[in-house]
């Protein structure tokens, strides 16, 4: 591991002054960071420590929920309001890691792992562009079982690994940032970037800010979403197709839903496609089965992973049914 400086931050004042020098890097729980930095992939030359701050979770005047970035992901998945009012975030976060990561990780340092793939972690035997800007992507032409369908691109085509984030994205959850210029909110669904020719550039963050806090909104109709995370084994596996889902029903049609996909992406997919065909449309199968069709026509899958377009329409539909309580 390369020598690197640590201090930590008193407040979000002072994490964002350190934070804008070069070669610095805000530590939360260090799950994912100090990973790559065992393997010299990031070479931060100072940690600034930002776990001890906004570590809360409360209510809004809205009715939502402001949950700060330095929140673990075990208090927030077992916190009383999230498992009654949003259980598929409870759900994602429950399915994403082991209880020892959940224990150490934080809501801030979900947001920001880095997409990435078993090419990625090869510094010395592949190219990829996410190391070396204009490097070249060996993941295309080899073991690309796992990587993206949607909104991939000649550049990259990992996917990115958070449950937490899927949930978050179909739950329209807001992110708080406090930088050099204030403070401002990014919707979550734009936070994380598609890696178009610079896939090394993941999220919005300029440098120096700063993630405090993660916002949902009130959402009535999600205390009976769930989600559904389909992998290779049980534990321990990132997903092949996770599907986040929430679904209101009225007179047998549906009122409004939200559906957002992982496994698939180089971000948290946002279905709007599908959430556009349903709104209205009868509450059932082949309604469901048609929005996924929809949502998934826009798949550019590669040899190895063209099972994945199959495996999200199903899995969208057999979540939907399971919502709507009609059979599959």
């Amino acid at each position: 591991m390369t020598p690197f400086k640590y201090t930590r931050a008193s407040d979000a004042a002072d994490a964002v002054r350190k934070g804008a020098a070069t070669g610095v890097k805000f530590l939360g729980g260090g799950t994912n960071l100090v990973d790559l930095m065992r393997e010299t992939i990031e070479r931060p030359g100072e940690l600034v420590d930002v776990s001890g701050l906004s570590t809360e979770i409360v209510e809004t005047d809205e009715g939502g929920l402001r949950i700060g970035a330095g929140v673990r992901n075990t208090a927030l998945a077992e916190h009383r309001r999230v498992r009654t009012a949003y259980p598929m975030l409870t759900r994602a976060m429950v399915s994403g890691a082991s209880a020892q990561i959940r224990n150490m990780a934080t809501v801030g340092g979900n947001l920001l792992q880095r997409t990435r793939c078993s090419y990625f972690y090869d510094e010395d035997g592949s190219r990829c562009n996410k190391r070396v800007p204009g490097e070249g992507c060996d993941a295309i032409e080899g073991f690309h079982r796992g990587h993206a369908i949607l909104g991939a691109s000649d550049a990259c085509i990992a996917v990115h690994p958070s449950d937490m984030c899927v949930a978050l994205a179909a739950l329209d959850a807001v992110v708080h940032i406090e930088g050099a210029k204030g403070a401002r909110t990014v919707p979550l669904v734009d936070f994380h970037c598609l890696p178009g020719d610079r896939p090394d550039i993941e999220t919005v963050l300029e440098p120096g800010d700063l993630i405090t806090a993660v916002e949902l909104p009130p959402m009535p109709f999600a205390a009976a979403s769930t989600y559904r995370k389909v992998r290779d084994r049980a534990s321990y596996a990132f997903a092949l197709v996770s599907v986040a889902a929430a679904i209101e029903i009225e007179d047998g049609q549906v009122r409004d839903v939200r559906i957002a996909l992982g496994g698939v992406a180089h971000k948290p997919w946002r279905a709007t496609r599908a959430e556009a065909a349903l709104r209205g449309a009868p509450a059932g199968e082949t309604a469901f089965a048609g929005a996924a069709a929809t949502e998934l026509a826009g798949a550019r899958p590669l040899a190895d992973n063209a099972f994945k377009v199959r495996l999200a329409e199903r899995t969208i539909v057999s979540v939907l049914c399971e919502l709507a309580g009609v059979t599959a």
